[in-house]
Parts: structure tokens; C-alpha cells; sequence
């Protein structure tokens, strides 16, 4: 596997000498840690030959694109890219994401090829043949390559990212994408597998009591996520302003080893949220706020009852949806618990994240801007499709322009009893329309 070296602050172009009975020359690196590393080219069969290839070398010194190891393989690269590179930054999840696509679909097809002579028509063709399989795997492939080879020229083993301008094979979806000069992610929401707002007041309304109740009202009236919300704590909350900030989650780092965390820690540990723009902080509905009045109450209660209980004391993480000892929740705990509440209701079987989607669609459908759902959705730029009736989409288009004068004319003041301003940004707005139209 290849082993990273450090990049060269200076470097030395030695003239064209007999090696070997041809012509060739050496240049002399000096590293960042100022040790010094010497490459060779030769097997030139004339000193003309030598000289030539030694200007372009020099040129590429300059410019910052000379390749300092030319034998590296792309399946060598990309598994130190994934096990030493990114094993580091990202999820447990992620991770086996990523694993799945590069042993399985970029080592097998290009991974033989040196990095050095990778071209734009290897990493077509390679979409290509991943897409006659799966369209989402073909975008994950995507995604991966170009991240993998800007690393790949930063460390000098490539001389230009050859993935940064390849585009996916033409789909309907992918079509309308393009359309938006921005080239914005198309999401897509199938409603069939989403609750309606008589579902969505049902299923809260029949969660009280059970120990979901919370993960049930941040996913269909805040739109986060299952790891966002089991990662809350009260710290969070901003009770003068009533704002909520989204800063963490709940689940696996790939790089840490069982015997390093406590038992049962390791689908708990606080990572960071799924995304830049997952970092966010949103305005709390009401009904939201008022749970989490009553439930810091229990909090304190459960810390108070167990403070002189050495067999099984009270673990003061600050965690919102907790059990009666402080310890967090766990990704699957909510599955029982849900499952049987769709059941007894009468409700569609769909996935908790669905409930996620069912906030979204249900702002979209109540004409919110799609860059205001994005935004408080976590989204950094999206075009949001959602299928209404099979193989027809309404897709919800940028209208950035327009929200302005919208604010300005439609929304109203809030309640004046706290002397409260007009709404001032997007997260407001949706909020605000969401709110109303629950009550």
C-alpha cells in the first residue's frame, strides 16, 4: 500500500549524465522536515532526448505539478486515501460506505492503472459501467474520486485532478439537475412513504408516554436527523432566544477500537454531524419547547433521586432523550418502540428517517422556499424532488430572490407579548409557517 511522503519546499535539477551506458538526470527534494530525497530519470537513448524531458520537468517543478512517484497504483492510493487518509474523519457508516465503493467498484475496474497515467476516459468509462448498475452507487463513485484525487495532487502524485469535470451518464433526474446553473444535488422524496398531517398529529399525539416521544417530535416537527437528535443535550437549547443549535450526533467513529471506550459506548460516541451544513441552529416550535421544560425537569428529578447511588449512579451527560440513569440512546432503540406505534395505529410502515422526509415535504408542499427547507434541513444546496404520483415529479425550484419581498408582505409579526420582532431569516420563516399550520 502506498505510504504518504512529505511534500518538497525545494528541489535541484542536476545536468544530463551517462547512466547505464543511456542519458538521464537526477533532482535532489528537500522535504518539509528538511530531509532530502533524490528521484531519478533515465534510460534516454540521446542527450537531446534527456535535455528536452529535463525543460519539462523543470516547468512542472515550477508550476507545482510534477509527480514525485510515477509507479503508485490507484487501488494502492485509494486504499491508503480510505485507511489512513479518511478512517480518521468520518463515521463508522460512512466508512463502510466508502469501503464498499472502492473494493468493490473503483479497485476491481481501474485499480491497476498508475495514478500518473489515469485520464478523463478511464473515470468515464468507469462511471459508465458502475452506473449500468446502480445510479446511486455511480454518484457515491463520483463523490469519492474526486475527493480522493485532490488529495492525490496535493501530495504530488498526480499533476491535475482528471475526475473534476467528468459528468455522470444523462438520467431524467440528473437532467433536471442540471438545469439550475448552481448544479444543485437533486434529493428526492417519494410521499407514498411519508405521513400526511393527520398522520403526523396522530403519531405525535399516540407517542406521549412512550419512551420515543422525543425522537418522534424532532423528526416530524424539527426535520432532524435519528444521530442529530439522540446527540441533543440541554446545553443546546438557548432557552432566552428559544433557538436549538445542531452541533453533534450519536454513533461510530471509524478509527476507534472497542478496548479503547467503555462497554456500550461504541454506537454512542459524539461525533461531529453529517455535514458542514449540518452544523445549524433553528428556531423551537412551541409544543417542542414546552417538552423540553418538562422533560429537564425528570432530568433533574432522576439526578437528584440517584446522587448517593454508588451501584448504578446517575451519569450527568446533559443528554434530552436519555434513560432514567442519564445514559444516551442508542441508533436502534427507537425501533420497537416505533414499529408498534405504526402498527397500532394504523399508520403506513415507513422508516423513522421517513419522518424526516415527511417534515420536508409537508414545508414544500406548504409552499416554503426549497433554499429555506434546505437550509434547515442541514442541506447545503439542493433542488428537492418529490414524487406525487408515481413517475411524475413536481420538482421545487431556487427562488432565493423572491424570499425577501415574501417576508416583507406575507409573514406576520409574532405574538407581542414578549415584544418580539419580525422574523429576520429563512430558518424563522419556515419555522414560523410550520408552526401555524400544526396549530
Amino acid at each position: 500500500m502506498y505510504k504518504s511522503v512529505k511534500k518538497y519546499i525545494d528541489f535541484k535539477v542536476y545536468s544530463v549524465t551517462r547512466i547505464k551506458n543511456k542519458y538521464g538526470f537526477r533532482i535532489v527534494f528537500t522535504l518539509s522536515d528538511n530531509s532530502l530525497s533524490v528521484r531519478q530519470k533515465s534510460g534516454f537513448s540521446t542527450k537531446k532526448e534527456a535535455n528536452r524531458f529535463r525543460d519539462i520537468v523543470i516547468i512542472e517543478l515550477y508550476n507545482g505539478t510534477f509527480v514525485m512517484d510515477d509507479r503508485v497504483t490507484t487501488e494502492d492510493f485509494m486504499t491508503y486515501w480510505l485507511e489512513e487518509f479518511m478512517k480518521k474523519k468520518i463515521t463508522n457508516d460512512s466508512y463502510d460506505t466508502y469501503k464498499n465503493v472502492i473494493y468493490n467498484h473503483i479497485n476491481p475496474k481501474i485499480g491497476k492503472i498508475r495514478l500518473s497515467v489515469l485520464n478523463k476516459s478511464h473515470v468515464q468509462n468507469l462511471y459508465q459501467e458502475i452506473y449500468k448498475e446502480s445510479l446511486s452507487t455511480a454518484k457515491l463513485c463520483k463523490t469519492i474520486l474526486k475527493s480522493s484525487l485532490n488529495q492525490a495532487l496535493c501530495e504530488n502524485l498526480v499533476s491535475s485532478n482528471v475526475a473534476e469535470d467528468i459528468k455522470l451518464p444523462r438520467k431524467e433526474e440528473i437532467k433536471i439537475a442540471k438545469q439550475n446553473k448552481n448544479n444543485y444535488r437533486t434529493i428526492r422524496i417519494d410521499v407514498a412513504k411519508t405521513l400526511n398531517e393527520d398522520q403526523i398529529r396522530v403519531i405525535i399525539e399516540k407517542s406521549r408516554g412512550t419512551p420515543i416521544h422525543f425522537q418522534i417530535l424532532f423528526a416530524v416537527l424539527m426535520g432532524l436527523r435519528r444521530g442529530e437528535i439522540n446527540g441533543l443535550k440541554y446545553s443546546d437549547v438557548d432557552l432566552v432566544h428559544r433557538k436549538l443549535k445542531i452541533q453533534r450526533q450519536l454513533g461510530k467513529m471509524a478509527n476507534v477500537s472497542l478496548e479503547k471506550l467503555k462497554k456500550g459506548e461504541y454506537t454512542k460516541q459524539e461525533i461531529p454531524v453529517k455535514t458542514f451544513s449540518s452544523n445549524r441552529e433553528l428556531d423551537i416550535p412551541d409544543i417542542v419547547f414546552e417538552a423540553i421544560l418538562e422533560e429537564k425537569k425528570k432530568y433533574e428529578k432522576n439526578k437528584k433521586r440517584r446522587l448517593n447511588d454508588k451501584t448504578n449512579p446517575f451519569k450527568d451527560y446533559g443528554f434530552i432523550c436519555c434513560s432514567n440513569y442519564g445514559n444516551p440512546r442508542s441508533k436502534s432503540f427507537h425501533f420497537k418502540y416505533y414499529k408498534k406505534l405504526l402498527e397500532d395505529n394504523n399508520l403506513p410502515n415507513i422508516r423513522f428517517h421517513d419522518l424526516r422526509k415527511s417534515y420536508c415535504t409537508l414545508l414544500l408542499k406548504n409552499n416554503i422556499n426549497d433554499k429555506a427547507v434546505s437550509s434547515v434541513m442541514g442541506h447545503s444546496s439542493s433542488i428537492i424532488s418529490i414524487d406525487v404520483y408515481g413517475d411524475n415529479e413536481e420538482i421545487i425550484s431556487d427562488c432565493l430572490k423572491e424570499l425577501e419581498p415574501f417576508i416583507q408582505e406575507v409573514v406576520p409579526k409574532k405574538e407581542e407579548k414578549n415584544g418580539d420582532e419580525f422574523l429576520e431569516n429563512i430558518e424563522d420563516l419556515v419555522i414560523y409557517e410550520y408552526v401555524t399550520w400544526m396549530c
